[in-house]
């Protein structure tokens, strides 16, 4: 991972976001919008622990259940193992039809999982 922020781009390579090196979350206009903590735990702009990616890359909501999965080769599962998306390795993310939705060169699969499949409110 760079030290720096890394963009997320929309399907028309318009930034929608950035993650910071320490797993910050900002908006286009740079606001911190939430944050991925070294342990997964996800929190929204008011610092609120709004989810959790566990390090099997299981997803949890607030209460603890179950909504996700992230497989070791970027494939994005949803609660019942159906496939919703991939984060490729070159940080293009597809959506279930495999049609280009974004991209997030630089940053972890599973900060950009979150970002686009698990908690698309932050952004």
């Amino acid at each position: 991972m760079s030290s720096s922020s890394q963009p997320i781009q929309n399907r028309s390579n318009t930034q929608i976001g950035r993650i910071d090196s320490d797993g910050t979350i900002r908006d286009r206009s740079s606001t911190h919008v939430g944050k991925i903590d070294s342990d997964g735990t996800v929190r929204n702009r008011s610092h609120t622990h709004i989810g959790k990616v566990e390090s099997d890359g299981t997803v949890r909501n607030r209460n603890g259940a179950q909504i996700g999965k992230i497989d070791s080769d970027g494939t994005i599962r949803d609660r019942s193992y159906m496939q919703i998306g991939k984060i490729e390795s070159n940080g293009t993310v597809r959506d279930r039809s495999n049609a280009h939705i974004g991209t997030a060169s630089g940053i972890k699969k599973e900060w950009a999982a979150v970002t686009f499949f698990f908690f698309v409110d932050l952004l």
